[in-house]
């Protein structure tokens, strides 16, 4: 057998052993393309598309405003919060859906801060989502800079910084998933670590819910967020979650004192009154349609454990940068992820100087990748919907690319809107 033959009889041998495999056909994903970007947008489930059909044109175009009752909507984000606290190792009171990961971050920041009086600087890594900083930087030039300090450093430094500040460290802020490298935190040790200093910790799960196990209860998290359009696949802008540690719940003062987070929302009191449970993290009406259509989503995960997804996920990024280490052509593309499968999530990044390029090229032959600036191809690996067979045909067009140099034709430099 020549490589190529070894290669694909191996992903043969993993399909045939894949316990997941049989989820592949729960989702709507054209013949045409192999999709390696779950990790930014999931696809559509069938679960997601009926119920999508049956909010619009028979419980809203029916039932109207009854469906607040008749069709529990008003019930709508406790229910899909309980779905998604067993993903990520919570109390099912403790998750609640609603709003973005930028609107929830601003709650979560503005109620550790209130806790912490006296200390004022948030920490995180220098290379987290530019929102979740951004969302720093906001309160801080709403309320001071005596109020509110962002400091960032890189993620290797997060330790000594958090043993020689940490009596002015108000809040650790972390993604768990780097969304550029991939690269996983040691979310137990370093939220270990900041709580011996008094510091709270927030988690930012959203390359992390879905498809690798997290236990925000056992690790003592103050408070996470997340969002229900990656591995959840509830669509694109799905609500998303939030979690506050029962600890913590009776004792919030949470500043977006929207209507839904009242006590008796229907008493229509003119004097605030917050819920005494996770429903005080809610403000305005829900989006019915996207809650509803994440709800049904999350109904693949039933039966599912996810240790067996990560099992499965570790399995695909491993099999998949051993076949590209093994292919002459693409010695090219750097890996940025860490070696050690253990310590990535489920995406493999590769650095170009043409990776933008290189990925359009992809995406014009059917695979589905994406760019992240300044210089990263990466391949996101869902467990649910991917068979290694699809990952090792995406691998022969990566190959095909960078043999025949076709990211060098001006028309794949054109920088589009979304990338």
């Amino acid at each position: 057998m020549n490589r190529r033959d070894v290669w694909f009889s191996k992903a043969q041998s993993l399909d045939r052993e894949d316990s997941l495999a049989y989820l592949i056909g729960e989702f709507l994903i054209p013949d045409s393309l192999l999709y390696l970007d779950g990790n930014s947008l999931g696809p559509m489930p069938l679960s997601a598309k009926k119920r999508a059909v049956e909010v619009v044109e028979k419980q809203w175009a029916n039932d109207l405003i009854t469906s607040w009752n008749k069709h529990a909507w008003i019930d709508l984000p406790v229910t899909v919060g309980k779905k998604i606290a067993r993903l990520i190792g919570a109390n099912e009171s403790s998750v609640i859906a609603c709003d973005s990961i930028s609107v929830n971050l601003f709650k979560l920041l503005s109620v550790a801060l209130l806790k912490q009086k006296g200390r004022s600087i948030v920490l995180s890594q220098t290379d987290n989502f530019p929102t979740d900083l951004y969302m720093v930087e906001g309160l801080q030039s709403l309320v001071g800079k005596a109020q509110v300090e962002l400091q960032h450093c890189e993620a290797s430094l997060l330790d000594r910084l958090i043993e020689e500040r940490g009596e002015d460290i108000a809040v650790l802020m972390l993604t768990h998933v780097n969304f550029r490298s991939g690269e996983v935190l040691d979310m137990e040790r370093l939220t270990k670590r900041a709580h011996q200093k008094g510091i709270l910790v927030i988690w930012d799960l959203a390359h992390s819910a879905g498809v690798l196990p997290v236990a925000l209860d056992k690790y003592e998290v103050d408070f996470a967020v997340g969002c229900g359009y990656k591995y959840l696949n509830g669509g694109p802008g799905a609500p998303a979650f939030v979690y506050v540690n029962q600890k913590h719940l009776h004792n919030l003062q949470q500043p977006l004192c929207g209507w839904m987070g009242h006590a008796s929302p229907f008493a229509f009191s003119s004097e605030y009154q917050p819920a005494n449970n996770i429903n005080q993290m809610l403000c305005g009406t829900p989006n019915v349609i996207s809650m509803s259509v994440l709800d049904a989503a999350l109904d693949v995960f039933d039966g599912l454990n996810i240790e067996d997804i990560r099992a499965k996920s570790c399995d695909m990024t491993t099999f998949v940068s051993e076949l590209i280490a093994d292919q002459p052509c693409l010695n090219e593309l750097q890996l940025s992820s860490p070696l050690n499968v253990n310590s990535r999530g489920s995406q493999l990044a590769y650095a170009h100087p043409s990776a933008y390029e290189i990925c359009q090229v992809l995406i014009k032959h059917g695979v589905i990748a994406d760019f992240r600036a300044p210089d990263i191809l990466r391949l996101g690996f869902s467990p649910l919907f991917l068979s290694f067979e699809s990952c090792f045909n995406a691998v022969e067009v990566l190959c095909d690319i960078m043999d025949n140099k076709t990211y060098l034709n001006d028309e794949f430099a054109q920088r589009n809107a979304v990338t």
